[in-house]
């Protein structure tokens, strides 16, 4: 039934049906690091998961967060690939938390402040 609109060969049927029926999770995200493939599914009104299609930067608007979820390639801790990440309402990208910190130590190194680390 759904595996027609899926690319994985077999469908998840036991996790599937668990947060489709039982928990009724309203997205349901499948993504493949190795590939940078990412689908996303959401409860629909007769409480079944369908395929969402991705906006035109290939992220996907999750409205109960109110951001976009979409793939990232670059590296990250020692690992080049791809890798999912946030954006806001607006396109730009969410940092994570070392990023943030990242850009904080160049701002205060550039006040001539050292920060302690």
């Amino acid at each position: 039934m759904l595996a027609s609109t899926t690319s994985k060969s077999t469908y998840p049927s036991g996790k599937w049906f668990f947060y489709e029926q039982v928990l009724e999770i309203p997205n349901y995200v499948i993504f493949e690091p190795d590939t940078g493939e990412l689908e996303v599914y959401q409860l629909d009104d007769s409480k079944r998961y369908q395929v969402r299609n991705s906006d035109a930067n290939n992220r996907y608007w999750i409205a109960e967060i109110g951001l976009f979820l979409g793939v990232w390639q670059g590296t990250r801790e020692n690992r080049t690939g791809f890798w999912l990440r946030w954006w806001d309402e607006n396109g730009k990208l969410l940092l994570w938390g070392s990023e943030r910190a990242e850009r904080l130590a160049v701002q205060l190194r550039t006040a001539r402040i050292e920060p302690e680390i």
